[in-house]
């Protein structure tokens, strides 16, 4: 099987700290997790009237594909009590996106949110990657 090299976008404002440790277990247990980023709060992004994010990454390798991979995420979103609104940016247990797949940026916002650009520098430096 292909070891896939990736970087998990996490964030939280409810329960920040419960919801990051529960998510980073459960990922440890199928996934050999590498490192973990600096986590640091930000203000919510849209929908202001909210608990500032608790924001960070993981770095992970799996022999899961990547529909598979974000597939498993969204499930794991639900299992930890995430509950999908209308509002993108609304509050949430935990919000899991793969952000780096093999060294290739894959979601375009990274380059918009500089904690994301900040922890992905900390956990892959030579990916050497700059706000656009």
């Amino acid at each position: 099987m292909k070891v896939n090299e990736v970087i998990i976008g996490v964030g939280s404002n409810i329960d920040p700290e419960i919801n990051i440790n529960q998510s980073k277990e459960v990922i440890a247990k199928i996934h050999k997790l590498k490192k973990v980023s600096s986590f640091i709060e930000t203000e919510p992004i849209g929908c202001k009237n909210q608990d500032n994010f608790l924001n960070g990454a993981f770095l992970i390798e799996t022999e899961m594909d990547k529909l598979t991979l974000k597939s498993w995420l969204k499930n794991l979103e639900k299992e930890l009590g995430r509950i999908k609104s209308e509002n993108k940016n609304g509050p949430r247990t935990i919000d899991l996106d793969i952000i780096v797949w093999n060294g290739k940026v894959v979601e375009s916002e990274v380059y918009e949110r500089e904690f994301l650009i900040n922890s992905i520098n900390e956990l892959l430096p030579e990916l050497k990657i700059q706000r656009q």
